[in-house]
């Protein structure tokens, strides 16, 4: 497995806001979290990323345990909430200064993933001017720059036209057919279901039932 997430639970403020939560996703495929707003979905991924810890049980990333071994996951693309980029810079300069710091992929690779979200490489725009779908059209960019083998998309079509619904919906196949695991929540129980090879459903910070879509997600 990619993904492991085992019997974890987090209090915030005397809060529960994870219930002795697991669930699993194999590299190669789609699992999805469903659950209504303020169900956990988005606190499950900031911790499956790293950037908070359990209280209880442990989250295991590519076979390191993520707050022991490692601090973040090593090889990991993250759309949570509204992406953040720097506002005076264009979106290609924002990527290629996120691709700085690891570099591990070039220009050409830059252009390939602007291409493929359906920005133009060279829009002089800064990123301040982009409207919500060219801004969440970047996130999306950014998260699947490098390759990563975990990916981790929160509400991904937020802001998204039906153009936009579609590039989504060819982005994620790609990424699981290259061997990624994707782990994605998504209002649209449509979309979910058609492309996701699982679904997890939340529920007050729980787990409240688990679905197998046999054969999802191929097409």
């Amino acid at each position: 497995m990619s993904i492991e997430v085992k019997h974890v639970t987090k209090h915030i403020r005397g809060v529960t806001i994870l219930d002795d939560v697991s669930l699993s996703v194999s590299n190669g495929a789609i699992a999805a979290i469903a659950g209504p707003n303020g169900s956990g979905k988005t606190m499950l991924m900031r911790l499956i990323a790293g950037l908070i810890t359990p209280d209880k049980g442990s989250v295991v990333v590519d076979g390191a345990t993520i707050g022991i071994d490692r601090a973040f996951p090593e090889s990991m693309g993250i759309l949570i909430e509204s992406p953040q980029f720097l506002s005076a810079y264009t979106g290609r300069m924002n990527l290629c200064l996120l691709a700085s710091i690891r570099d591990k992929v070039g220009g050409e690779a830059i252009d390939k993933v602007l291409e493929e979200v359906g920005l133009r490489k060279d829009d002089k725009r800064p990123f301040r001017k982009y409207s919500l779908g060219m801004k969440q059209r970047l996130g999306l960019a950014a998260a699947v720059l490098e390759s990563p083998s975990v990916l981790l998309l929160d509400e991904p079509s937020n802001a998204l036209d039906r153009d936009g619904v579609r590039m989504l919906r060819r982005l994620i196949l790609k990424e699981r057919e290259r061997g990624a695991a994707v782990l994605w929540a998504c209002h649209d129980r449509e979309l979910m279901e058609s492309l996701s090879d699982e679904v997890y459903y939340l529920a007050e910070g729980h787990i409240d039932g688990h679905e197998i879509f046999a054969g999802r997600g191929l097409s």
